[in-house]
């Protein structure tokens, strides 16, 4: 069994419920306020980083934890949890070591001897970012690795894949999945060229179009978006510097000189069918949705004025605003090469999502967690955005209550976009008790129809998912 050793530390990720656990936990029959749905069938999925072996825990920056699921299956009204390590290959060689081998994304540049073995991935396959559901496969994700396959309900971890050695390039945390195609649309970014590469997986998980996608310089490119027709790229000025890291500055920082464009092209075209748009310079971490209307591709976002990926967990109170995002669109027309952009909110969120079922198509509703304004990476409750009347509805967990990305379930039978529920992992730190809530989609400010009092901790994380029943 995995057993974190964290001693006494000022690194914000490494304190509070941001702490990581050592063990792997099953539980059944958990405290219930209110009633969970019956029309619930599925698997809600979060996951994150929850570090083993540490480097530097001075240097230790959120990214680079294990992986780690935190699982509830829901069936007729129950719910069991179950919580795993994502087993990557690199995860294992540290449990058989007991220590250290890898060391991390802020110590790429410290002198101490590498211990990687030979033979040994140079690169640790964190599998702790996001997931995605696709061909029955439920994938753990990190962006510049392959996918790991899991297997539900019992978080078994099967290994990456390179879909038969067809993959080769890195693998977004954030690849869109068509359902009305079945087609999973997928990009990686790298610190050389191809600075980024695409690709298209059908619906029966055969890799079938890849292509480089030229720019001038590497960037930070988390997310990318997908409509009926087409693939957006964000060249936004996040870049990524060796030679800036070199000379004691960060390898990741926002350069406002680089400029902020937006790269449209056919979903199955090539380097040469990209057409760039250039748009305001600020950064989007993630997207929440694409499509088109007539001659227009419209895309929705969190935008903020800058970040700071490196420096994550530091920022002061007055630098966060314009860390934070705000839900924005754009919308490109084609046609006339016209740019029409702004703000949607004013609230500042980010984890933006929709209904699955809706991703690459218009959507009335985009769903986000709302940022606590004085500390940072903290999310005090959930919104949701209408598109139709411009207007929002927000549920706040409470004083000391912070939760995370919100996902949209949508209720057995489901006839309408926002029929459904919202799914998520919150925790009172006041009283140190996880809870998952669960929040009618169609009422958000009734706030949740359910709360699971967690008989464990489950600390903060990344992206949730959501796997219907089958």
């Amino acid at each position: 069994m995995a057993e974190a050793k964290i001693s006494s530390t000022d690194n914000f990720f490494l304190n509070g419920n941001f702490s990581p656990i050592a063990e792997e936990r099953d539980a059944e029959n958990m405290e219930v306020q209110g009633n969970i749905p019956q029309d619930l069938a599925g698997n809600f999925l979060r996951i994150g980083p929850n570090p083993v072996h540490i480097f530097s825990e001075e240097a230790y920056h959120t990214f680079d934890g294990d992986g780690m699921i935190h699982a509830i299956e829901f069936t007729d009204g129950s719910a069991r949890y179950r919580n795993r390590f994502v087993q990557t290959d690199g995860y294992k060689l540290e449990q058989e070591r007991g220590d250290w081998v890898y060391k991390g994304m802020n110590s790429m540049l410290d002198p101490t001897p590498s211990r990687v073995p030979e033979g040994a991935p140079s690169n640790k396959n964190l599998a702790n970012t996001a997931f995605a559901f696709h061909n029955n496969t439920l994938y753990a994700l990190h962006e510049p690795s392959q996918p790991t396959v899991i297997r539900l309900p019992g978080l078994e971890t099967e290994g990456a894949t390179d879909f038969d050695g067809k993959l080769r390039h890195p693998f977004t945390a954030h690849p869109k999945v068509d359902q009305k195609t079945g087609e999973m649309m997928t990009f990686g970014y790298a610190f050389q060229t191809p600075f980024v590469s695409y690709s298209v997986i059908n619906k029966d998980g055969e890799l079938i179009h890849s292509t480089p996608i030229t720019i001038e310089k590497p960037v930070f490119m988390h997310d990318f978006a997908v409509s009926e027709k087409h693939t957006l790229f964000l060249d936004f000025p996040i870049t990524l510097d060796f030679e800036r890291a070199i000379s004691g500055g960060p390898a990741l920082d926002y350069e406002e000189s680089h400029g902020a464009r937006i790269g449209v092209m056919p979903r199955f075209g090539t380097d040469a069918d990209v057409r760039w748009f250039e748009v305001k310079p600020g950064v989007v971490v993630h997207t929440a949705n694409a499509w088109e209307e007539g001659d227009e591709i419209v895309l929705q976002a969190s935008r903020s004025k800058t970040a700071d990926i490196v420096g994550v967990g530091s920022i002061p109170e007055d630098k966060l605003a314009d860390t934070h995002g705000q839900l924005y669109q754009w919308r490109i027309n084609l046609k006339t090469g016209a740019i029409t952009e702004g703000p949607l909110s004013k609230l500042h969120c980010d984890f933006t999502r929709v209904n699955d079922d809706y991703a690459c198509h218009q959507t009335r509703f985009v769903y986000g967690a709302v940022f606590n304004p004085k500390r940072p990476f903290t999310f005090d409750g959930v919104m949701k955005y209408d598109s139709q009347s411009a207007s929002e509805t927000t549920y706040y967990y409470g004083d000391s209550r912070y939760g995370g990305e919100a996902v949209f379930a949508p209720r057995v039978g489901a006839s309408a976009e926002d029929d459904g529920y919202l799914i998520t992992f919150v925790h009172d730190e006041g009283a140190d008790q996880s809870e998952c809530v669960i929040i009618d989609a169609q009422d958000v400010a009734a706030g949740p129809v359910a709360t699971i009092v967690m008989p464990f901790r489950v600390p903060y994380g990344f992206h949730s998912g959501w796997v219907g029943a089958r």
